[in-house]
């Protein structure tokens, strides 16, 4: 199956105009002809099965038949903060695995030892909707803007907190910590790690400090094994 995203669609949608790239796509590769099924999800939960009414390659139009509501297929809800990598495709890569295993929200932090300030959210957005489109998901996780460490430790939070870091200090294992079905937000670090003064700001917020492993895991890494971990801790 092929799966299509637009976030504009909702119940009250009749019919949907394809851009350029979407039509070419659908005409020319996926040779869809009128009255062939185009399947549509709004990334919250929707699958929109539509009928071909105008196959053309620049503006393919279709009509909406039939709409369907689907249920998260995981029982919790995944929050993870991570510094974004030096080179971008370690973070894209994240950005993939993560949503093809089931996250619901990814905020970039730029910490004291981030080498990358500067966070381009267009192009994460594209990693995420294609990745989402590919195995099948039809709730998208929702991509925040970047902001620092200090702002976001600031925040208000619920339901488990936790901060993955390297420092040499009493550190409890993640899955000895991990409760299932609730709430839970993660923190992942730059290659340099956090800073001493951000693991005791997290502290001072309730942040458990937790060790993903005996290995030293780059952030991208540590980024997929804690969302693996929150994934498979609910299964």
């Amino acid at each position: 199956m092929q799966l299509f995203y637009n976030p504009e669609i909702t119940n009250n949608t009749q019919q949907v105009t394809f851009d350029k790239t979407e039509s070419r796509h659908i005409v020319r590769v996926l040779r869809k002809k009128e009255g062939d099924k185009i399947f549509i999800t709004n990334g919250f939960g929707q699958l929109f099965t539509s009928e071909v009414i105008i196959p053309n390659d620049k503006k393919c139009l279709v009509k909406i038949n039939h709409i369907e509501d689907y249920k998260k297929p995981w029982n919790y809800n995944l929050h993870i903060a991570i510094a974004p990598t030096k080179l971008n495709d370690r973070l894209e890569w994240f950005l993939e695995k993560a949503t093809e295993i089931g996250i619901d929200e990814i905020t970039p932090i730029i910490c004291e030892h981030s080498e990358r300030k500067i966070v381009k959210t267009e192009r994460m957005e594209k990693i995420i909707h294609s990745a989402a489109k590919q195995s099948l998901k039809y709730h998208f996780p929702k991509l925040n803007e970047p902001i620092t460490f200090n702002q976001f430790i600031n925040s208000e939070f619920n339901g488990q907190l936790f901060i993955a870091h390297c420092e040499e200090t009493d550190k409890k294992s993640l899955k000895s910590e991990l409760k299932p079905q609730l709430k839970t937000t993660i923190l992942i670090g730059p290659e340099g790690d956090f800073s001493s003064k951000e693991i005791q700001q997290s502290l001072e917020h309730n942040f458990i400090p937790v060790s993903l492993g005996e290995s030293r895991l780059r952030t991208e890494t540590a980024g997929v094994v804690a969302v693996h971990s929150v994934a498979f801790l609910n299964e």
